[in-house]
């Protein structure tokens, strides 16, 4: 398959890109290197070298896939990857202290294992980093005007994160939320760095104007379908295949789409929520039928095949070309059909 070899091609070289920053003769730092190659999923808690789950690594993938199937040189965009993938790692590391949350694929977050103090250092030094790699992409024959354009194009997208991230923060302490004001959200914390990666990835490659267009949009569709996906399976996910208990998310009380649109729609999930904690087996289970009373997962999962449809339209409208087309065609089949 054109997505698997590809993504054999271009992966492991991402990842030597991304260890080569992540490294320090002095020992003085060595923790400090050490937490960065933890979070990025290189070490373990001692900081020896270990090899854990550290994500898809979609959003490079993403850029990589779409300079080639415009035309471009996939290596002269790593340094763009490096950056995109430390972009949303910093997010990460910021999130998991916003939310509290004690793991992350499995494993203590930074903050759990290392305090606070230092998790927001680790997080900044990421964000810093991906600066710094964008400047390297004169060094591989991408013109100065472009590289300036992928920074603006980076910096204003991880500045829609951070929109995104207050959206969320405040729906924790509220009681209603539309359905609106969720994917307003989305849209920002998740939607928009996966619109970045396919308009840097096409900037770098010297597209048009208006495939540079197409292919942000079809980030964009992408990102929301990827993450309503997500939120199906966050409730009603084989939790043997997900490796996280779907009571998890009702649990929190997370405002899900799913949860969104059913709490607008049943006067009994309003009364659920509004009751306190929801940790009783049994409580979940009404919540799951209250939601599939409503058409809550009806609603979700055409809300996933609509965002899918429009990405594929853009995506077409792109005119990719080659293996990379046919790669982008099937990463979009998958991410809305995976079930982990």
């Amino acid at each position: 398959m054109s997505l698997d070899k590809l993504a054999a091609l271009y992966i492991p070289a991402l990842e030597a890109e991304m260890q080569a920053l992540l490294t320090e003769d002095d020992p003085a730092f060595t923790p400090y290197y050490g937490m960065l190659r933890y979070h990025m999923g290189w070490a373990d808690e001692t900081f020896a070298p270990a090899r854990v789950d550290a994500g898809k690594r979609i959003r490079p993938l993403l850029c990589l896939l779409v300079t080639q199937a415009s035309g471009g040189d996939w290596q002269q965009a790593l340094p763009a990857a490096v950056a995109i993938e430390f972009s949303h790692n910093f997010s990460l590391i910021h999130d998991d202290i916003q939310d509290a949350s004690p793991l992350r694929r499995g494993r203590p977050t930074v903050w759990k294992l290392w305090g606070v103090p230092q998790a927001l250092n680790i997080g900044d030094a990421l964000f810093t980093l991906a600066h710094l790699e964008v400047k390297k992409l004169t060094g591989r024959g991408v013109r100065p005007e472009v590289a300036l354009e992928v920074l603006e194009v980076l910096d204003r997208n991880c500045l829609e994160l951070t929109k995104g991230q207050y959206l969320d923060l405040s729906f924790e302490r509220r009681e209603r939320v539309s359905v609106e004001e969720y994917l307003a959200m989305i849209a920002a914390k998740t939607a928009a760095l996966a619109a970045a990666s396919t308009e840097i990835g096409a900037l770098i490659a010297g597209a048009p104007a208006g495939c540079v267009a197409h292919y942000r949009a079809f980030g964009y569709a992408l990102g929301l379908a990827f993450q309503i996906q997500d939120d199906i399976l966050g409730i009603w996910g084989d939790e043997h295949v997900t490796g996280k208990s779907v009571s998890t998310d009702i649990q929190t009380r997370k405002k899900s789409l799913p949860v969104v649109y059913g709490l607008e729609r049943s006067e009994a999930l309003r009364a659920m929520y509004a009751a306190g904690p929801l940790t009783d087996a049994a409580e979940v289970a009404q919540v799951v039928r209250e939601l599939e009373a409503v058409s809550a997962r009806a609603y979700a999962e055409e809300q996933v095949r609509a965002y899918s449809d429009a990405a594929t339209q853009h995506l077409k409208a792109a005119e990719p070309q080659g293996e990379a087309a046919e790669a982008l065609l099937e990463l979009t089949h998958r991410l809305v059909g995976r079930l982990r």
